[in-house]
């Protein structure tokens, strides 16, 4: 018994000892406000849901601030930050706040999001089906689908079949201000993946070269090997009169290009951008454009800054045809 209870006063002298160890001091105390322009029950679903970790408003509870337990929360809160900071949306311009929301939301439906390991201690933060139904209403209603006319309708089908055909096709690009070069056989690369972004109302066709399709096949992309290349190709949505979503104006393309080793300061990758028909170089006005990238794909980060995730039917083409 004695020798019971001298283990029960070592262990909580140590507790209690522990308690003089703190981790590094996050501001968690400066109250965020509402996001603007934003519904009031959104607002209080993404407070009571997002906020303690994503915004400069931490509500921390009492077993958050104990030793050794603090030390995580204080790690957990200091990364999601970094990907995503609600107290900065005032800052954000529309197009941002939009894509946001748009990111947030997809989180949420993918179930990434909150995460189970603090919704496990934290149960307000459970998300329930009314309330991610108010949250996917409030994304759809940000860029409302409008049936795009007759003459814009066929303006834009004769330019698609102009640049599936190649007639668009320049016969030199300028480099990016990077130094990176146009790829203009990109359009006989595979295509990975697409994305529907309502949001702004694009579409985005992303294709690869010979070495990341490769990496697809392969299940080797996190992160994708050196000498990948990722094509996105922009347009804007065209909407049918029957509902249905079609490619409209050509509006970029950008790419991507892995070299872990040189291009270590932008996060193994160097970025790029050509807009419009013209295919005029981004970035010309715009000093360290590619940090500008970097930020944007700052949340997925863990999947090596890709967003997209490749579509995994062309591994099973090729097990098809090599039978």
């Amino acid at each position: 018994m004695k020798n019971k209870n001298k283990l029960i006063l070592v262990l909580l002298a140590g507790f209690i000892g522990l308690q003089f160890f703190r981790p590094e001091k996050i501001d968690h105390g400066t109250k965020t406000q509402n996001l603007s322009h934003v519904p009031k029950e959104v607002n209080a679903i993404l407070r009571s849901s997002c906020f303690d970790c994503h915004s400069s408003e931490a509500n921390l509870r009492w077993y958050d601030k104990i030793t050794p337990a603090n030390f995580l929360v204080t790690s957990h809160i200091k990364e999601a930050r970094e990907v995503l900071d609600f107290s900065k949306w005032d800052s954000w311009p529309k197009a941002q706040q939009n894509s946001t929301i748009y990111y947030s939301i997809n989180k949420v439906l993918s179930g990434e999001m909150p995460l189970s390991s603090y919704t496990a201690v934290h149960s307000s933060a459970k998300l329930n089906q009314k309330q991610i139904q108010t949250l996917k209403n409030y994304a759809l209603s940000l860029t409302p689908r409008q049936v795009s006319d007759d003459s814009q309708i066929k303006d834009a089908e004769k330019q698609y079949n102009s640049w599936v055909n190649g007639e668009l096709k320049k016969t030199h690009v300028k480099d990016a201000p990077n130094g990176q070069h146009y790829f203009p056989d990109y359009r006989n690369w595979k295509a990975i993946s697409t994305t529907d972004r309502f949001d702004n109302g694009t579409m985005r066709i992303i294709f690869g070269n010979d070495i990341a399709v490769k990496a697809i096949q392969d299940h080797k992309v996190n992160p994708w090997p050196d000498g990948s290349v990722l094509a996105k190709t922009v347009w804007k949505q065209q909407v049918q009169k029957d509902g249905s979503i079609s490619s409209g104006e050509f509006l970029a393309v950008e790419f991507m290009v892995k070299d872990s080793e040189k291009y270590s300061k932008t996060k193994g990758w160097n970025w790029a951008r050509w807009k419009g028909n013209d295919l005029k170089p981004y970035g010309e006005d715009t000093p360290n454009f590619e940090q500008e990238c970097i930020e944007c794909h700052k949340p997925v980060a863990n999947r090596d800054y890709v967003f997209t995730p490749p579509l995994y039917l062309i591994s099973q083409l090729k097990k098809i045809q090599t039978k």
